[in-house]
């Protein structure tokens, strides 16, 4: 679900290019071998988001004001830079490893510890990285598409890559556990939070949403790899 946040604009996107075509009658997808187990999984998650996440987040959105929403989704933005930039390093992405480097240093200290984005006003890019991505970049195949229970979209690579995400994530190193665990809690509605509309456009739009859920993460994911340009360098 909180993989969810970060495309699903890209998802209502692809439904509105393509529009609502019926999808009965299509042919397997080859990239997609565990269909039958994914679509179960995907139910779930769905079945979880509209009894427990999505009426949370509502609440949260309706309840915070904007300043409070823009303020704390800065500030874990700020937090994920830092495992960014170590991406960034290993993948030998030179430019994007500076940049984020600044980021980081600028919204820290003048940003009030991340509150402000003080970075992206002065034109400064956030360049998004985690460990799948660093695994695609050395040339290690995608893998099988897969959902995963709660955590929704993946891959095979992408899910192997996730013990060293979790390691990197500098919530894993807050040792109160009911501090950690209350952080990790926020994060999750407030990236839900930032992508009601989105979800609730996509629900309106696709017949087949596990299937435009799927190719619209599948593109994303080959573009981040590949540095912006969906059609290469994924290792496939």
């Amino acid at each position: 679900m909180v993989r969810f946040a970060h495309w699903a604009t890209a998802a209502v996107l692809l439904a509105s290019t393509f529009g609502c075509a019926a999808v009965s009658g299509q042919a397997p997808n080859p990239a997609d071998p565990l269909e039958p187990f994914n679509r179960s999984v995907f139910r779930f998650n769905e079945g979880v988001d509209r009894a427990v996440l999505r009426p949370v987040a509502t609440a949260y959105r309706d309840t915070l004001p904007l300043m409070v929403r823009t303020g704390v989704s800065n500030f874990f933005g700020n937090l994920g830079d830092v495992w960014s930039l170590a991406n960034n390093v290993m993948q030998l992405k030179l430019q994007n490893s500076a940049e984020t480097f600044m980021r980081l240093n600028v919204n820290t200290i003048f940003g009030l510890g991340g509150l402000l984005d003080i970075a992206s006003e002065a034109g400064i890019e956030r360049h998004r990285e985690d460990f799948g991505q660093t695994l695609g970049r050395w040339g290690v195949p995608t893998g099988p598409y897969v959902v995963l229970p709660l955590l929704g979209p993946s891959t095979v690579r992408d899910t192997a890559a996730l013990p060293v995400d979790h390691y990197g994530d500098v919530l894993s190193v807050v040792h109160d556990i009911g501090a950690r665990n209350s952080l990790y809690a926020l994060r999750v509605v407030d990236e839900r939070a930032t992508f009601l509309r989105a979800g609730q456009m996509l629900d309106e739009i696709a017949l087949d949403k596990y299937s435009f859920t799927r190719d619209a993460f599948m593109q994303h994911r080959r573009s981040e790899v590949s540095g912006g340009s969906a059609s290469g360098g994924d290792g496939e």
